[in-house]
């Protein structure tokens, strides 16, 4: 009999939850661990922030839906792994044993390494959290009705900049549809070597797209940028060439910002030797287990990734939707195969296929494999990917509702680009 804990209820954990209930055997169990009550839809976010969605269209309670497939739900969350003990200490003093352990907790948001950033004491907006984007839901009414400018982007030793070419671009379409946009002057602030990069070495033509689709919008850009310091109304950004040397100092007024945070790993993993590099990410091998503790297995952003290559000012690598759903299937067959004494040589196919909505349109791109030089390397923008997030986040909180755990984007969004599997 063998308890396999999940830590983590969001976008890898819950898929992983049901995957796993699916295979176990008579007299296994699992349990889900985590710091709250509900699965909250994080693509979603920028959407909510600009009030085109409110908290309950994108949360669900999770207790009644995983125990309603016979699955364990504990909503303590996590303050210790004991590795040495296969035990979890819980936030009440509750212990967990566990025979295997997939940690799926997401990342530490790093507002602290930036003075003066975030939305808990600092001056800036988060996308991050539904709880985060709901603070800027609430102030964004005030903001359109005396607007000002906007800087928004991703700080120094950022991996996910996805959402802040999301944000950008969907504020900029709320702008425009409240005939104000002509009030705002906006400028994107980012780490990245060049506009498009998004921490994978640019896929396809995405410099060339974004770049233009930047200047058609009006949206100033500063990159190899980093934030010293933020202040109430004022950034404090430091460009640099490319070759890392300081190139010019900008002090950028604002009325509204949102910049996303460097991640790190959460409390509960972080310093466990053995278990987490440097920063606190989860060291897995190539079929997602740690490579001391035999008996755990990491998906999602909490996995070590080294950045896809150096560049002037430290980027990190992005993990999308289809990796964390490959991480997942690959670690529920590689726990399977063992509990039936046979070897974990599953192995996730981390490549990169991303969604991304500009509000009235929006980029979509897939780099096979996500470390160049790639077999497929290919970025396109239209109206119908707005259309297919959309559907995209209907079809995921309907999943996670049903319990079911049928892959994405293996069925739907690559047939959509017309490419019929991922190797």
């Amino acid at each position: 009999m063998a308890h396999i804990v999940i830590m983590g209820a969001g976008i890898g954990g819950m898929p992983a939850a049901y995957e796993m209930q699916e295979k176990i055997g008579k007299g296994d169990k699992v349990t889900v661990i985590s710091n709250g009550e509900t699965f909250q839809f994080t693509p979603s976010n920028p959407w909510v922030a600009v009030k085109w969605r409110v908290r309950k269209d994108i949360e669900i309670p999770v207790r009644t839906y995983l125990e309603r497939k016979g699955i364990n739900f504990i909503s303590t969350g996590v303050k210790r792994v004991h590795p040495d003990k296969n035990q979890l200490e819980l936030n009440d003093g509750q212990t967990v044993d566990y025979d295997y352990l997939i940690i799926a907790t997401g990342p530490k948001l790093a507002f602290d390494e930036v003075e003066g950033l975030g939305p808990n004491g600092g001056h800036t907006f988060s996308v991050c959290t539904v709880d985060h984007a709901m603070k800027s839901h609430e102030a964004w009414d005030d903001f359109t009705k005396n607007p000002g400018p906007i800087v928004v982007g991703a700080v120094q030793g950022a991996s996910c900049f996805g959402p802040a070419y999301e944000y950008a671009f969907i504020m900029d379409t709320d702008l425009r549809r409240r005939k104000i946009r002509n009030k705002v002057p906006m400028t994107f602030v980012t780490a990245e070597p060049y506009i498009g990069h998004l921490g994978l070495g640019g896929v396809g033509d995405s410099k060339g797209i974004m770049e233009s689709g930047m200047r058609d919008h009006d949206i100033k850009w500063i990159c190899n940028a980093k934030v010293t310091k933020v202040e109430a109304g004022k950034m404090f950004v430091t460009e640099h060439d490319d070759m890392g040397v300081e190139k010019k100092k900008h002090e950028l007024p604002f009325a509204y910002s949102m910049m996303l945070p460097a991640f790190k790993g959460v409390d509960a993993l972080f310093g466990i030797e053995g278990l987490t590099q440097a920063r606190g990410f989860i060291i897995v091998d190539k079929h997602q287990r740690n490579t001391k503790y035999k008996n755990i297995y990491a998906v999602g952003v909490c996995v070590a990734i080294p950045p896809v290559e150096a560049t002037p000012i430290p980027t990190g690598t992005p993990k999308t939707g289809y990796m964390i759903e490959s991480m997942v299937t690959a670690t529920v067959d590689n726990i399977h195969a063992e509990l039936n004494g046979l070897p974990a040589d599953k192995e996730a196919t981390w490549n990169a296929v991303c969604l991304a909505d500009f509000g009235d349109g929006g980029v979509a791109f897939v780099a096979i494999p996500q470390i160049p030089p790639r077999n497929v390397n290919w970025f396109s923008e239209g109206t119908w990917v707005h259309l297919a997030k959309v559907a995209f986040e209907k079809y995921f909180i309907r999943k996670m509702k049903k319990g079911s755990s049928e892959p994405f984007y293996e069925k739907s969004i690559l047939k959509m680009l017309g490419i019929e599997k991922l190797k």
